[in-house]
């Protein structure tokens, strides 16, 4: 059991990493080149940075933060809930994904795919010990090279609504509306997330409530109503974490300096 850096608490299983064979790892890289195009072309929606070339965190980041400086310009608010998913990779039910890999690509290609992901194996070792072998019944390898691409086709179709912005890299969402009304803004942002609610209950991913984060970014006194997902209120705060930016309401820099010097 090899501990994730900085990860708590240290006696969990999901605060370890596992290693993955060599050989299937080459493999996965040649699959990886032959997909890409496909990929690429039909299957990315613009909203999704993670795993794409010429797209990285800082490109994401920046799209956001001219999101939220063009309705502050505009006198707007700007409703906007970054949403953290439960173990997202780990999550990912097999029997959906093999239904949408089928859709996407050729007949060969499926088949490889569903080889790679279905009747896979593990066992945990601690120091000479080791468990019996156990089939993994969910989710797709992390740390490999292929692996990301099943989640990000997984969440392809994630929905979308005209009056929202979606910032999506590989599991981090977040997901803005303006309005020069705070009501409407609030109530934009709700009627994605009622989309968005049956989305996850369909596809068998769980959202974390608690740990997602709404923030109204305006210079205006008054504060954009509450919204819910999954029937439970997202907290309401003066800022977020996305990436490793800080932005706050008014999209000042004191908490992400404060936060980068220490």
């Amino acid at each position: 059991m090899i501990a994730k850096p900085g990860e708590k608490p240290r006696h969990s299983i999901v605060s370890t990493i596992s290693l993955l064979p060599i050989l299937s790892k080459i493999l996965e890289k040649i699959l990886l080149q032959r997909l890409t195009p496909i990929i690429e072309s039909k299957l990315t929606p613009s909203h999704q940075f993670g795993f794409r070339e010429k797209h990285g965190t800082i490109e994401q980041a920046h799209r956001l933060v001219n999101k939220i400086h063009d309705d502050l310009e505009s006198k707007c608010y700007c409703s906007a809930a970054f949403i953290d998913i439960s173990q997202a990779f780990d999550k990912v039910w097999h029997t959906g994904l093999l239904n949408k890999l089928k859709r996407a690509f050729p007949h060969p290609a499926y088949t490889i795919l569903k080889s790679y992901l279905t009747d896979r194996t593990f066992q945990v070792r601690y120091q000479e010990e080791y468990t019996t072998m156990y089939t993994i019944q969910s989710g797709v390898p992390q740390g490999s090279i292929l692996g990301p691409i099943p989640y990000s086709i997984y969440t392809a179709n994630l929905p979308e609504t005209e009056q929202t912005m979606s910032a999506t890299y590989a599991d981090d969402r977040a997901n803005l509306t303006s309005h020069q009304n705070p009501i409407t803004a609030s109530t934009n942002l709700q009627h994605h997330f009622n989309q968005l609610d049956n989305w996850l209950k369909r596809w068998h991913i769980k959202a974390k409530e608690n740990k997602s984060t709404h923030v109204n970014f305006s210079f205006n006194p008054e504060t954009c109503p509450a919204v819910t997902l999954n029937g439970q209120h997202i907290p309401q705060g003066e800022t977020a974490k996305y990436f490793r930016v800080h932005p706050v309401r008014r999209l000042t820099c004191q908490k992400h300096i404060f936060t980068k010097r220490k």
